[in-house]
């Protein structure tokens, strides 16, 4: 019998393979696909956002270097240079430097009343963010004459990614009485939701890149990156990657990302937990956080911001909360609890103050970052989850409004307050 079986399990997979085309060799040879979150850059609100902001040009730009490019090595070199060259120009825009709003394009008519449509005002994060869709798409699908390893292709992606989210480009001026702030922000995120959407955090994150906050004790440079909301990348371990060299060196850190309405909260607790809501690419994953030396790993980790003089403080119109409630499985066990006074002694975490997304992720993994490189007690450092970035009443079509455009604005200028709270306190 079991002979049997192994001659028509042969016969299976030679029906399936010899009699299919294209072959398995041709077929291992196709074209790379673009993946789930690049394929939205065809949508007509991404190709507005481009071709309102001028960073319609970044992608072609970049599509020509590597055509030009006669090696693998001129290839990376290339991707290097136009990834930083996009970061750096976003950051530029955000902060007043570089072409004007239009970038000579014209404007549109507003539907939500009166006039002409609102322009991409300069604190938008969303043209990077689109810009560098179209690059990595590039890099992904090109076949240059002198091949290609799936190695060096993802390589040179690791390389552009890197580059054009500022990861690689976080330095601090040396000096006497110089504080240090490390920020991260994040992508847009639910973009099937609504196609338009912005991240607060990531808009942030370009706003404060190399600026300076007066405070009480001299002067603070902020350094910044953004992340990407792909858990893949978590699991890859792009945030110890970053922030490692980093910790060591900084007076203060706060991760950041998109929270609540109309509220702020300090997350005062991280869960070592994955829900399983999907990413930018659709993929979901319910699972313990993956670190390494998993053996030591903690199920929460703590903040060590000032969250009590950030939250008594007068910092902007939206009001900041201790926010200290968790979901978690008592020691004992078998069904979720929430709680609102933190975790008990023993449990298991399913959900950090943050949730269990990928927002409590990059918490739990700096945090634990912090406190594997023994800065527990020296370093202060945890999230701010911002309020949800809406757009006005009844706008349901237009990229962008006035009001929409005034809350990203104020939660800019409230996280800036924040930080300087903290760094003050700290």
């Amino acid at each position: 019998m079991n002979s049997i079986r192994v001659r028509l399990g042969v016969l299976g997979l030679a029906l399936l393979t010899g009699f299919t085309t294209p072959t398995a060799a041709s077929a291992a040879q196709a074209a790379p696909s673009p993946t789930v979150e690049e394929q939205r850059l065809g949508r007509a609100a991404p190709q507005e956002i481009l071709r309102r902001s001028g960073f319609d040009t970044a992608a072609p730009r970049l599509a020509r270097a590597l055509e030009g490019a006669r090696s693998y090595g001129e290839a990376r070199r290339a991707v290097a240079r136009e990834g930083a060259r996009l970061w750096q120009r976003a950051v530029d825009r955000a902060q007043g430097r570089g072409p004007a709003e239009h970038e000579g394009r014209e404007a549109l008519p507003w539907k939500g009343g009166g006039g002409r449509r609102a322009a991409l005002s300069r604190d938008d994060d969303r043209p990077l963010y689109w810009a560098r869709l179209g690059m990595t798409r590039d890099v992904r699908t090109w076949e240059p004459e002198f091949g290609l390893t799936d190695g060096q292709r993802a390589a040179l992606l690791d390389e552009l990614e890197r580059a054009s989210r500022g990861q690689d480009a976080i330095r601090y001026p040396h000096g006497e009485g110089l504080k240090r702030i490390l920020l991260t922000g994040f992508d847009p995120f639910t973009l099937d939701r609504d196609i338009r959407i912005s991240n607060p955090s990531g808009a942030t994150a370009l706003a404060l890149d190399g600026t300076v906050i007066e405070t009480a004790d001299g002067p603070a440079r902020i350094e910044t990156a953004v992340f990407p909301v792909r858990w893949q990348d978590f699991t890859d371990s792009t945030v110890e990657r970053t922030l490692r060299p980093h910790l060591p060196k900084v007076d203060l850190f706060t991760t950041v990302s998109q929270g609540r309405v109309g509220r702020f909260d300090i997350e005062r607790t991280n869960g070592a937990w994955r829900g399983g809501f999907g990413d930018n690419d659709t993929v979901g994953r319910t699972e313990t956080v993956p670190v390494s030396d998993p053996a030591s790993q903690p199920q929460w980790t703590t903040t060590t911001l000032p969250y009590a003089a950030i939250t008594a403080a007068q910092t902007g119109r939206f009001p900041v909360y201790d926010n200290t409630s968790v979901t978690e499985i008592p020691a004992g066990g078998t069904e979720s609890v929430v709680r609102p006074d933190g975790p008990t002694p023993g449990s298991t975490a399913r959900a950090g103050g943050g949730g269990d997304y990928l927002s409590n992720e990059i918490a739990y993994r700096a945090t634990l970052l912090r406190d594997r490189l023994g800065l527990h007690g020296t370093l202060p450092g945890g999230h701010v989850h911002t309020p949800v970035l809406q757009f006005g009443a009844g706008n349901t079509t237009d990229v962008t409004d006035p009001e929409f455009v005034r809350n990203r604005l104020d939660i800019i200028a409230q996280v800036r307050a924040i930080l300087k709270v903290a760094v003050e306190t700290s």
